[in-house]
């Protein structure tokens, strides 16, 4: 459950965010194309949005809320 509290923590969320927005930079400026400039959008929304679409995964929750609560 590591990967869950860190995706569910402050950073984690920083780093999906910032990544989101490295990967529509390319997508818009660097002519990486259309798939860049969805993975920066669903990147920005799961960070935005407290969410960690691989969590279920590892068998944590995907709300990063209920990951913290968990986690205490």
């Amino acid at each position: 459950m590591g990967f869950a509290q860190f995706m569910a923590s402050s950073l984690g969320r920083g780093v999906r965010i910032a990544a989101g927005l490295v990967f529509l930079a390319w997508g818009l400026f660097l002519g990486g194309g259309i798939l860049p400039i969805v993975l920066g959008v669903v990147f920005v929304a799961v960070g935005a949005l407290d969410v960690c679409l691989l969590a279920p995964l590892f068998g944590a929750p995907l709300k990063g809320a209920d990951v913290r609560v968990k986690a205490h």
